[in-house]
């Protein structure tokens, strides 16, 4: 799936210096068109794949360069006004060769949560192709205004695209490493389980291997839809290959490469598939709420089976109790490891946001309670001026 991918804001950027860096290394060729936007020219220049002449700095008759800090109105009305230097950078791509548009920003922050609404329905308005958003949830021990932040984003952002795509940097946050260090990993999540799901069916990582069943971008945009919001799941496992010793030979056990035998290989897959779903997801959900699924195998070709990934689907369809999960292999040659991708599109129960938005409104009033007792110490501070006259 061939992606003009624009980075908004400070985590925006950095996640799109990601998977620039993926693209490059795997050689996927996802990405047909990269923008960073960020009010921070500090964090623009901190950015390491992104072409200097696709780093567009916003805002800086608002904020000076200096960023938007955790206030979205400024964020907002930032790419209001530079919409149009938005437009030139975007304006470079070709249009005939991407599938969709991917906005990606964090939800807590100011930049991001208030710019990538804008832009998305900016896009919405010009172009034909899909235009998604890749939204990033901060901790609960980020702060309430952080939450607050994100429960706001987070709805302008699912009704201005045409999917939301959600990661919960709660779920993947460990304790003991640094901030830096700790963002840096979640990065690194987040490629491993988008990337592996746009890249599929891309011609130059599958080599001479054809898959069974291609996922290609028609798939993930018909799973995708024109709404909702979409959870991932994924896990793999290495795929130890077994050499043949001497006894093996003459029993006339010497076929194939040494991968275990398509029992195994089918087992493997099913119970991939089951890690990916009912384990950590990007967005922690209620899966029997998804509207519509998407499986996805990728793996060395001799250790996919299409026997396994029948069987997957199936169980797939009855946990989620969608009527029509759409499914296919990935053979990648040059892997180690296999891994399964589920996408539960369309979800509706989902428990962190109905937290994040009680987040928000607990922050409300503790701002009011805070204004109020700011206002009460005003007017004794008055009160006793007047009485020392």
């Amino acid at each position: 799936m061939k992606l003009a991918m624009i980075g908004f804001g400070q985590a925006g950027g950095k996640i799109l210096d990601r998977f620039l860096e993926y693209d490059s290394t795997r050689g996927t060729g996802i990405i047909g068109h990269a923008v960073a936007v960020n009010t921070a020219k500090a964090d623009l220049m901190g950015l390491d794949y992104v072409p200097n002449e696709n780093r567009v700095l916003i805002g800086q008759s608002v904020v000076k360069g200096h960023g938007a800090g955790t206030e979205p109105e400024l964020g907002e009305r930032c790419a209001r006004e530079d919409m149009e230097e938005i437009q030139t950078a975007i304006d470079t791509m070709t249009s005939s060769e991407i599938d969709a548009f991917l906005i990606m920003a964090g939800l807590g922050g100011g930049t991001g949560s208030g710019g990538a609404p804008i832009l998305a329905e900016h896009l919405q308005r010009l172009y034909v192709e899909p235009v998604y958003g890749l939204g990033i949830l901060p901790a609960r021990d980020e702060g309430g205004i952080y939450n607050r932040n994100a429960a706001r984003s987070f709805q302008e952002f699912a009704e201005s695209v045409d999917n939301l795509l959600t990661f919960d940097n709660d779920a993947f946050k460990t304790g003991g490493e640094s901030l830096g260090e700790g963002y840096a990993e979640i990065n690194q999540e987040i490629v491993a389980r988008f990337g592996a799901l746009f890249s599929a069916g891309e011609v130059e990582a599958m080599g001479d291997d054809v898959a069974e069943s291609v996922v290609d971008a028609s798939e993930i945009i018909n799973t995708l839809g024109d709404h909702g919001i979409t959870s991932i799941g994924y896990a793999s496992e290495e795929v130890e290959s077994q050499s043949k010793g001497l006894l093996d030979r003459f029993r006339g056990n010497n076929d194939g490469d040494g991968l275990e035998s398509s029992g195994d290989a089918t087992n493997r897959i099913t119970s991939l598939v089951r890690r990916a779903t009912l384990g950590k997801l990007t967005l922690q959900c209620e899966v029997d709420s998804t509207e519509r699924a998407l499986l996805l195998v990728s793996g060395p070709p001799k250790a996919l089976n299409r026997k396994g990934i029948d069987k997957a689907r199936k169980w797939l369809e009855e946990t989620t109790g969608c009527m029509e999960v759409r499914a296919g292999d990935y053979p990648l040659p040059n892997e180690n490891r296999v891994a399964a991708i589920v996408v539960l599109s369309g979800v509706t129960d989902v428990p962190r946001v109905k937290e994040m938005q009680r987040m928000a409104i607990e922050a409300e009033e503790n701002v009011e309670q805070l204004r109020a007792k700011s206002e009460e110490d005003l007017d004794d501070l008055i009160e006793y001026g007047d009485d020392e006259e």
